[in-house]
């Protein structure tokens, strides 16, 4: 297993942890900075990951196939975790999760004739739109940076939209191949 797809993995076994520090009173007010941090690191190995893989030619098909289904973990468990704080409303985060299974099933399909589908741009801005709103959420600054997470948030919805109609368009030669 390449450096890649070893850092995709350790994102996908930081997600407990860092779940386990959004729901608990363990640390009591030092949980909020721990899991804070937790996805901060964790969404710098995205970033980090695929860095790598395109400069030193280590794109594999796992790493295709893993990392968005990582992200997807990191994000959507962040997201549910933030809705009993009344942070983020419970329609944004079913809107962003039910595009994630749209697209999962949607790979599902793609692989079964063969094809792997990588994210694309407007995949990887609403991943990022979506990692600083919940980064600005969990830090909950409070003042201006309420305002700032709002904007994220409708920002973050947008580009889930954006990218669900992009990415079935680019691709929906899929579905016919599929036998949908």
């Amino acid at each position: 297993m390449n450096l890649p797809n070893k850092l995709t993995v350790l994102r996908v076994i930081m997600v407990p942890f860092f779940v386990f520090f959004m729901l608990t009173d363990v640390g009591g007010a030092a949980n909020k900075w721990i899991a804070l941090v937790l996805f901060i690191v964790a969404s710098l190995t995205d970033m980090l990951d695929g860095k790598i893989a395109r400069k030193y030619n280590l794109v594999t098909n796992f790493g295709k196939f893993m990392d968005p289904l990582a992200d997807k973990l990191l994000v959507c468990s962040a997201m549910i975790c933030l809705i009993p704080s009344g942070k983020l409303p419970t329609a944004v985060v079913i809107v962003i999760i039910a595009r994630e299974f749209i697209i999962s099933g949607f790979r599902l399909v793609a692989s079964d004739n063969g094809v792997v589908i990588a994210a694309n741009y407007w995949g990887k801005f609403k991943t990022v739109s979506q990692m600083a709103m919940i980064i600005v959420l969990i830090a909950d600054f409070g003042g201006v940076f309420d305002m700032v997470g709002t904007v994220l948030i409708w920002i973050a919805t947008a580009l889930t939209v954006i990218s669900l109609v992009d990415y079935v368009w680019a691709n929906r030669e899929v579905l016919t191949k599929g036998g949908m």
